[in-house]
């Protein structure tokens, strides 16, 4: 498995990749992530520009994707997705520790994160990835304005937090 920066040939795989993933939640009756709409080919396509795409490829295909943003001085993991036919094969955590080299080589502080509590590939799977969740009163002002967001698109039906892995480098 490679990993590469993410291109314009992978976004409409991209997408795929997402609505694949996505549909794992409505085992969970969690229909409204299953049936969420993915990035966009222009949110997608901004993430390449920047640097802040990359691709796990086998024989260059894209299976999963990471996409990264800067958040209050941190590396933000926006979105980790995993083709589910890829699924339990590490490629998720090589995707995490790719984000997580880079950032440490940039000198920033941590990688965060938000996810969903009780499900198990997202708060659960994060820790043992070296994540802890942070209190209410930690939260910067960037992911407090990324949790209103998701509020506001209904996510907190179910509970969620924000996580973050401090990378020794701050």
């Amino acid at each position: 498995m490679d990993i590469r920066a993410g291109d314009e040939r992978d976004l409409r795989r991209l997408q795929d990749i997402e609505r694949a993933a996505g549909g794992c939640f409505r085992a969970l009756g969690m229909d409204l992530v299953a049936d969420d709409e993915p990035p966009s080919l222009t949110m997608l396509r901004r993430y390449t520009q920047n640097g802040a795409l990359w691709v796990a490829a086998a024989d260059d295909c894209p299976v999963a994707y990471v996409m990264v943003e800067p958040v209050d001085g941190n590396a933000h993991i926006e979105q980790v997705s995993v083709d589910p036919e890829f699924a339990r094969r590490r490629i998720g955590r090589a995707l995490i520790e790719h984000v997580a080299d880079r950032a440490a080589a940039a000198g920033l502080p941590a990688l965060t994160l938000s996810t969903f509590v009780d499900v198990p590939w997202n708060a659960p799977y994060y820790e043992r990835c070296g994540f802890r969740t942070l209190e209410p009163g930690e939260l910067t002002p960037g992911l407090r304005k990324i949790r209103a967001e998701e509020a506001l698109a209904g996510l907190d039906h179910w509970p969620r937090v924000c996580m973050r892995r401090d990378l020794g480098t701050g």
